[in-house]
Formats: C-alpha cells, sequence, structure tokens
C-alpha cells in the first residue's frame, strides 16, 4: 500500500502544476483573441492587394519589374521559416520545423543551391543541434508583429531576387483557419505567380499608369504577404498553446482523481490497522 505521506506530497505537486497550466491557459486565451482579431483585420487588405498585384501581371513586364521575372530554372532558393520564441504549444513548433525540413531535402535532393533563414528560438535551437548552417537567426519578433519586423525578414531577401543572386523565396509558416486547425505551409513568396480566376487589369481604372503603381505595389505586396504570414503564426501559436495547456489541466484533474482514491484507499487501511493493533492491545491486557 502506498505512503499517505507520498501521495499527499504528489497531490500537492499536481495541484501545482495544474494551477500554472490553467492559469497559462486563460493567458493563451486572452493574446488568442488579440491575435485573431489581428488576423481578421489583416485579411481585406491583404486580399484586395493581391487581387490588384495579379491582375496588373503580364509576362512583358517581368523586363521592366525585377521582382516580377519568372528564371527559366531554379537554380538558387531560400527557405524563410516562421516558429515560436517558447514551447508548451503541442506540435506547433515540430510541424513547422518538419515542414522546412521537407522542404529543404527536396530542394538539394534537385540540386538546389538553398538557404535557410529562421526566426523564433525554437526553430533555431533545432536546426543549431543538427549542424545546419543558417543565413539568418531572429529572436526578437514578438507576439504583436507589424509590418516593420515582415519588411527586415524579407527586404534582404527581395532585394536579392530583384539583382539576380535567387531565384525563388519560399515562406514556412502555420495557416490560421481556426484555433484548432493551424496546419504548416509552404508558400512561394518570390518570383510572383499570376493568378488565372484574377480580374483583368482593363477592369481597373488606373491613374497613374499601371508600370507606376507597379514600382511601388510590388513590394508593398510582398511585405505584406510576410506580415500576413507573421500575424497568423502568433494567432495560431496561441491557439496551440491554449489547446495544449488545456490538455494537460484536464490531464492534472485525471491524475488528482487517481491520487486522491489512492491516498483515501491508503488512509482507511492505516486506520483500519491503527485500530486492530488497539484492539489486539486491549484483548492482550486481559
Amino acid at each position: 500500500m502506498a505512503n499517505t505521506r507520498d501521495v499527499k506530497r504528489r497531490i500537492r505537486s499536481v495541484e501545482n502544476t495544474r494551477q500554472i497550466t490553467r492559469t497559462m491557459e486563460l493567458v493563451a486565451t486572452s493574446k488568442l483573441k488579440r491575435a485573431t482579431d489581428r488576423v481578421r483585420a489583416a485579411g481585406p487588405y491583404g486580399a484586395a492587394m493581391d487581387e490588384i498585384v495579379r491582375s496588373l501581371y503580364a509576362p512583358g513586364l517581368a523586363e521592366e519589374f525585377p521582382l516580377l521575372r519568372r528564371p527559366e530554372q531554379v537554380r538558387t532558393a531560400a527557405i524563410l521559416l516562421l516558429t515560436a520564441n517558447r514551447g508548451l504549444a503541442g506540435a506547433f513548433n515540430a510541424n513547422l520545423i518538419k515542414e522546412a525540413r521537407g522542404l529543404l531535402d527536396e530542394f538539394r535532393a534537385e540540386g538546389i543551391e538553398t538557404e535557410l533563414h529562421v526566426a523564433g528560438k525554437k526553430g533555431i535551437a533545432y536546426f543549431r543541434f543538427r549542424g545546419e548552417t543558417m543565413e539568418t537567426k531572429r529572436t526578437d519578433i514578438g507576439d504583436t508583429p507589424g509590418l516593420d519586423d515582415a519588411e527586415s525578414l524579407v527586404g534582404p531577401l527581395r532585394e536579392r531576387f530583384e539583382r539576380g543572386s535567387l531565384d525563388a523565396v519560399y515562406l514556412v509558416s502555420s495557416e490560421f483557419r481556426s484555433a484548432l486547425s493551424t496546419p504548416p505551409v509552404a508558400r512561394k513568396v518570390l518570383p510572383i505567380e499570376p493568378q488565372a480566376a484574377a480580374r483583368s487589369a482593363e477592369n481597373f481604372i488606373l491613374s497613374p499608369g499601371g508600370g507606376f503603381i507597379l514600382e511601388r505595389l510590388l513590394p508593398a505586396y510582398v511585405r505584406n504577404v510576410v506580415f500576413t504570414a507573421l500575424v497568423e503564426n502568433a494567432a495560431a501559436e496561441q491557439g496551440a498553446r491554449r489547446t495544449a495547456m488545456k490538455n494537460a489541466t484536464d490531464n492534472a484533474g485525471e491524475v488528482l482523481e487517481h491520487l486522491t482514491r489512492t491516498y483515501n484507499r491508503a488512509r482507511q487501511a492505516q486506520i483500519t490497522q491503527e485500530i486492530a493493533e488497539i484492539v489486539g492491545g486491549a484483548a492482550g491486557l486481559e
């Protein structure tokens, strides 16, 4: 039979753990609400910009705008991976890292010279442990990323693509569908690919001309793609953490129920033994 003192110590330990996980669940829930609002706010602007840029696209513009060039063969590529700075979020970081690893292995198997850029302590720690070279290591992006964060991440890659030293830029992050559905996805940021279903530029009244607009819009479009991914990734992290902490809290409750029953049985056996000893001692005195 278990020692009551040991069981009681374990009960206190599990209760403390449950209190911590419950608090973290509440904090993640609060942050998730704000992060979800940011995702919804960024959606319409990003969709409108995406439609305009893709509608103005034409193959002949690639000579005038380097961001629209379409390399016949991809020789060099960059992968930008977004992970979290903290853990305790279930498989959130592991899924992102797995997606990036798969893309990295695929490109290298095809003979494409690939470089890795990582934002987030968890991704950096993993690839550092594996001895992988990382061209960029960022840990300064918090729970509320802004356009400046997006520009600092993708700006150097965009400039290198314009110069021709990069043929493709891919972004690995979580797609925020709901608090319970945040799958990792790999998106091609550059080159910008036209969308067949997009409306023609003839449906727009352009003033000034389309070329003038594209010159200023294309860099902003690329920046906004990364910004939207950062916002979605932050929301997905909080959703994953809330789910993980809720599961941990529920599991702690089940463990407490089991330990309480164990403690009660041990205490009952101890009391029965003490009564038997008292009765035996009284009988011996007679």
